[in-house]
């Protein structure tokens, strides 16, 4: 049976463990049995115990610079092998499927992103431009005014819109912009100008500006639902305590 050897020690123990190995195995008969790892190509024989390597686990490489390393005892070559300590999970088994531990790239956990605690955020669309105040909710709403905004997760905040009904658009858009809906039926489309629809659902207009600059998906849709748009000013989140939306662009608000 081929044991895996996780002692590391100089070279004068590397020879005479070497002599040994022959004849008795250097893990008692009662070890688990051999597996064949997919990235060596013969049989090793698991470890016991795990295997901490300390600062005085130092061996000399074919070089003889010093080189943090490890012994394995083949079956294919009835020898102990010296194999540098970056390669130690091709000879684990539970690292085989286990966490990449090459890659240190932070990505954020579950913990990170709880609805639960994050932030709430306010916004007065009184006089203010429909694409410019909806872009920076869109920013918000994503995380990615965060420096642990993930493209992939969930990182943004809640924001509330007040006085929907009196949001400003520039130039002619008023009567030129057109929403279309349609019902499923055959000639079920339905167009109306942004006038006509401020009049019948204000919410709608933020509400379709945003979701247009959200991701396109599960995560766009779930995004989605931290935006709370209100006509009026009452809103049903005082609980939350939200703050003032920062907003930097001067061109969003109308100057009369």
């Amino acid at each position: 049976m081929s044991v895996l050897s996780l002692a590391a020690s100089s070279s004068s123990s590397l020879h005479s463990s070497s002599s040994t190995c022959s004849s008795k195995p250097p893990f008692s008969s009662s070890a688990k049995p051999a597996f064949k790892t997919p990235f060596v190509g013969y049989l090793v024989a698991p470890p016991q115990k795990l295997w901490f390597p300390s600062t005085t686990d130092l061996s000399l490489n074919s070089e003889g610079n010093t080189r943090r390393s490890f012994e394995v005892f083949s079956s294919k070559t009835e020898d102990f092998v010296r194999v540098p300590l970056d390669q130690r999970w091709m000879f684990e088994d539970y690292e085989v499927d286990g966490p990449d531990i090459w890659n240190n790239t932070w990505y954020p956990k579950a913990a990170d992103h709880v609805n639960t605690d994050k932030p709430w955020f306010i916004v007065d669309a009184t006089d203010k431009i429909l694409g410019r105040m909806a872009s920076t909710i869109a920013i918000y709403i994503r995380g990615k005014n965060l420096v642990t905004y993930t493209p992939s997760v969930d990182m943004g905040a809640f924001v509330i819109v007040i006085n929907a009904e009196k949001v400003a658009v520039s130039g002619k858009k008023r009567n030129q912009k057109l929403y279309r809906r349609h019902s499923g039926r055959p000639g079920g489309m339905t167009v109306e100008t942004f006038d006509q629809l401020q009049q019948r659902i204000p919410e709608r207009i933020i509400e379709h500006a945003v979701r247009g600059m959200l991701p396109k998906g599960r995560l766009g849709r779930a995004l989605f639902n931290h935006l709370k748009v209100y006509k009026g000013q009452d809103h049903p989140h005082e609980a939350q305590m939200p703050v003032e939306l920062p907003i930097r662009d001067k061109r969003i608000q109308i100057q009369k």
